[in-house]
């Protein structure tokens, strides 16, 4: 008896210890689930020429493909402004550029200064508000990453957008203003891109113990202008099995002056100079070079994490600031409303998912931040203009995502639902597109009587208020200058 009541004993004594331990795990479970890490990962100037969205054949991007294979895909996610800065204060602020007045190259400064956003906290700010450690480097902001706006980060030291050779390779624009605007194989070697430097200092940040969790954010340049990246990565799409974009010779036949003048910028390539020799097809060549350049160093960074201590405790989010046209309306270039330059890719990706999910729900930049509040389990901001994506992470097909706006410069909207693109000019003139017949958007359906219904549920969508432009974000910048007097010009041809 005295050997069962033993055994007994140390059963139950294994029993309860086996227990204290599981409840500790679960513990220290929930205490993860509670606040998990975040890594942001943001890419200049991506449009959909990544391969799980289908929107070039040659492109090739592994990395942010295996992203989506466990995490949520979607496939209708648009900018909040074609253009870096002002998209990227909607992000930060959580307000639409229609808020603020911020159309222009807003800074971290600008947005300190704005009457509307320096009275909210952004976004790195309310996380390290709420016990987050903050972390980051590269194109975040607009401009350099501010010391001030995170706990810890790391300036660009290796050139920002370049490095530039001492010759131009291709394009100069007719005015002689030396803008990025530029492709070819450029440097020898990648230890001399940005993005190189980017990725390996957030994978030494990801193999860091911390004492809380935190917030990482890395900004990648390319494929941002110059398109240049080295030759190694040229090599992986030969020129001759390059294709190109649809064009259509007359899609600009029915659409408004407004449109054309907005679109057609004599510091970008246009059809006529890329249809001489081979520039076209070299310049899809250099994009999608660029593409799978930074595809390569996201995984790097989506490799540390796996091998990191945080794999089990981080919620991942990749998503670009807006589009690119590479030719499509015959535009190399963004700051357009139409779906080349508003479209982006946007992934989710949380512990414990499993499989590719896709939603075609229409979505914006401005629902990225209480979607990351949400996901941290933070409590939310009510200065955000957004909403959170949480509910199309658990069922793709929730309802309440009904249109997404893009707007660039004061009173230019454009809305985007499952089905239609419609877009408003300040002057007044429209543009209108069916998706589920015409996704290149060739046909402009606005003036055609029997879509005045549709139109009229459209414009429901545009924003209520619509701040003048801030005038302190002009100041001291050459591009602002010129992007606000292009609006003020067409604003004047249309007066004429």
């Amino acid at each position: 008896m005295g050997i069962v009541k033993h055994t007994l004993l140390q059963l139950q004594t294994a029993v309860l210890l086996f227990a204290a331990l599981l409840l500790c795990g679960l513990e220290a479970v929930a205490k993860n689930l509670k606040n998990p890490n975040i890594l942001m990962i943001v890419v200049d100037d991506l449009n959909d020429w990544v391969g799980v969205m289908n929107g070039h054949p040659n492109t090739i991007t592994p990395n942010i493909d295996r992203l989506a294979e466990n995490g949520t895909l979607f496939t209708n996610a648009h900018a909040a402004a074609p253009l870096c800065g002002p998209t990227r204060a909607a992000l930060l602020s959580g307000l639409r550029p229609s808020s603020t007045g911020l159309y222009g190259q807003a800074r971290y400064s600008d947005l300190k200064e704005n009457p509307y956003t320096s009275r909210v906290t952004l976004l790195p700010e309310y996380f390290s508000g709420h016990g987050y450690i903050t972390i980051s480097t590269g194109k975040i902001f607009h401009g350099r990453a501010p010391e001030e706006a995170f706990d810890i980060s790391l300036e660009q030291g290796t050139g920002y957008f370049g490095p530039f050779p001492e010759e131009r390779m291709n394009w100069t624009s007719p005015d002689g203003h030396r803008t990025a605007t530029d492709w070819g194989p450029y440097p020898e070697n990648d230890e001399m891109m940005p993005d190189h430097e980017y990725a390996h200092w957030t994978v030494q940040q990801l193999q860091k113990e911390y004492d809380r969790p935190f917030f990482l954010s890395v900004g990648f340049v390319r494929p941002h202008v110059p398109l240049h990246v080295p030759q190694k990565w040229f090599d992986m799409h030969p020129i001759e099995g390059v294709m190109l974009p649809h064009h259509n010779e007359n899609q600009f036949d029915d659409m408004p002056e407004t449109a054309l003048r907005f679109s057609h910028q004599m510091r970008m390539p246009n059809m006529e100079y890329m249809r001489e020799g081979n520039r076209w097809k070299e310049s899809v060549q250099a994009y999608l070079a660029c593409v799978t350049f930074v595809d390569h160093y996201i995984g790097l960074v989506l490799d540390a994490l796996e091998e990191s201590p945080h794999a089990d405790n981080t919620v991942v989010v990749l998503f670009s600031d807006h589009g690119y046209h590479i030719g499509e309306k015959g535009i190399w270039a963004k700051h357009t409303l139409w779906e080349e330059s508003t479209r982006i890719p946007l992934i989710i990706s949380r512990p414990g998912d499993s499989g590719l999910k896709r939603t075609h729900r229409p979505v914006n930049h401005i629902d990225i931040y209480p979607t990351l509040l949400d996901l941290a389990h933070l409590p939310p901001n009510p200065d955000n203009e957004g909403q959170s994506l949480v509910p199309l992470l658990e069922n793709p097909e929730a309802e309440g995502f009904k249109a997404s706006v893009t707007t660039h410069g004061f009173g230019n909207h454009s809305v985007r639902t499952e089905r239609w693109r419609y877009i408003r000019y300040e002057d007044g003139s429209e543009e209108l597109y069916d998706h589920w017949t015409d996704p290149n958007e060739w046909t402009n359906l606005a003036l055609r009587s029997q879509y005045i219904d549709v139109i009229e549920e459209l414009r429901g969508h545009l924003p209520e208020v619509n701040v003048p432009w801030d005038a302190n974000v002009s100041r001291g910048s050459h591009y602002n200058q010129y992007m606000r007097d292009l609006f003020e010009r067409t604003r004047s041809d249309r007066k004429d």
